[in-house]
């Protein structure tokens, strides 16, 4: 066995994906030294690798995540664009809800589209230039042990291998073991929330002829009458990734007849428009394991010292949100402002209770949906029927051309805001006024396919 022993100032992340590479950006920035350890053989250029099993899947910043990762950093979306990555308005998306159709052309937040192996392919390069940080792939890691007498942790490795460092992140996402290797420790069991919906997605790449389809993207929204929908956005080198989205018996399949037969069934023919403007590529990707599962870590009686919590070993998202690296980075923006005051095992636990709090309104949202597409509505609380309702009203609001309602709800969905911009009493006025004048006419279904020249 050897052990490795790194200064007080080292810290030790478990997992190189995006909660680990941006905390590795965040500790490295308060003057630490960073050891990544990655169970995964890294790839050397971008390609899907095991450990990711959504990394065929689209992969969307929202626009929180976009302000929290140049601010991390600098200049890294100018880069993706650069090679590829679309920026896209997220106005001049032919975006379907359950009330109807967004207003199409309004300028909104701007989002990238990018697969997930060239977005981690960069993120990983630039974490790998800065100073003070190492990967290590190819490392498993078995055990988390307390060295009480020396305040220090002792991580170790499935060859017998052991880190002792004063500062341990778990960034492991879902299979973090995080919550036995405490129990072991004698810190008691670690409350879990979760919502699943057993909503699955699939998704094929399509080689489309530039200019042939009008919007910036499509999204259809799945409803709890209607749990089916899907998406196709562009990414680099001229291709969409067309997704099939759907809840429990509705879950699409991986044959390419029953993929493409999945898309006849939705409420509008828009995706299977984008599809039939291209060429398909390769095979039909699944993705199943997307429940939202939260550790509520900062819940427990004694949080030990030199130990932090983040991304989805923290809480994990429904991905088809979108909100799992947005609050990755959001989280690593709070560990890089507080690294330097978190000297003492209180600061310590602060940080965890502040890293969890950035999780809260996401954590909202996608329940709140999923909750919606289980066949028990009564699963939810009073207080979440009524703010969904009120969310429906302000929805429809937006359906009808109301710019106040479709700029809160952005606000929200992009993390940009607190749920409370709804509230707004202008909003609360209109819904009065469409009450009792009528709503007028819906927004108009924007055009999919561009006619030719």
């Amino acid at each position: 066995m050897i052990k490795e022993t790194g200064t007080p100032q080292t810290v030790v992340i478990l997992g190189a994906s995006f909660a680990g590479l941006f905390a590795a950006v965040a500790c490295a920035g308060a003057g630490r030294r960073v050891i990544l350890l990655e169970r995964d053989r890294l790839p050397v250029r971008p390609a899907p690798r095991p450990g990711v099993p959504q990394g065929n899947q689209p992969h969307v910043f929202l626009h929180r995540g976009m302000l929290a990762l140049e601010e991390l950093l600098p200049g890294v979306g100018a880069e993706l664009e650069s090679l590829g990555a679309i920026a896209i308005d997220t106005g001049d998306l032919a975006w379907l809800a359950e009330t109807g159709w967004s207003d199409y052309g309004r300028k909104a937040y701007t989002v990238l589209s990018v697969t997930r192996p060239l977005l981690e392919d960069v993120v990983r390069r630039r974490v790998r230039a800065l100073p003070g940080i190492e990967i290590r792939d190819g490392v498993r890691v078995v055990g988390l042990h307390r060295r009480r007498e020396a305040q220090t942790w002792e991580v170790s490795l499935a060859d017998g291998n052991v880190w002792e460092t004063g500062l341990v992140v778990d960034a492991s996402g879902r299979s973090s073991r995080l919550p036995v290797w405490l129990k072991n420790e004698g810190l008691g069991d670690v409350q879990v929330s979760e919502v699943d919906a057993h909503v699955g997605y699939a998704t094929r790449t399509y080689s489309v002829p530039p200019g042939a389809v009008e919007p910036a993207g499509v999204v259809l929204l799945m409803t709890p009458r209607t749990p089916a929908g899907g998406m196709a956005l562009p990414v680099e080198g001229g291709r969409w990734l067309v997704t099939a989205v759907g809840a429990g018996d509705r879950r699409p399949p991986r044959d390419h007849a029953g993929f493409e037969q999945f898309f006849e069934g939705l409420t509008d023919p828009a995706v299977a428009e984008v599809a039939a403007a291209g060429e398909p590529l390769g095979d039909v990707h699944l993705h199943r394991q997307t429940g939202n599962r939260r550790h509520h870590y900062e819940r427990l009686r004694r949080w030990p010292p030199g130990l932090l919590v983040v991304g989805d070993a923290l809480c994990a998202f429904n991905p088809v949100y979108g909100q799992g690296i947005t609050v990755a980075a959001c989280q690593a923006v709070v560990l890089r402002d507080s690294l330097r005051n978190a000297a003492s095992p209180m600061a310590l636990r602060r940080l965890q209770r502040h890293c969890a709090r950035v999780a809260d309104l996401p954590w909202a949202i996608a329940t709140g949906q999923d909750l919606r597409l289980l066949p028990s509505g009564a699963r939810q609380s009073a207080v979440q029927v009524l703010f969904e309702a009120w969310v429906g009203e302000v929805g429809r609001l937006a359906a009808h051309g109301d710019a106040r309602a479709t700029l809160a709800m952005a606000r929200v969905y992009h993390l940009m805001a607190s749920p409370l911009v709804m509230a707004h009493p202008a909003l609360l006025l209109a819904s009065i006024r469409t009450r009792w004048r009528g709503t007028g006419p819906a927004n108009p279904r924007p055009p999919i396919r561009r006619a030719p020249a």
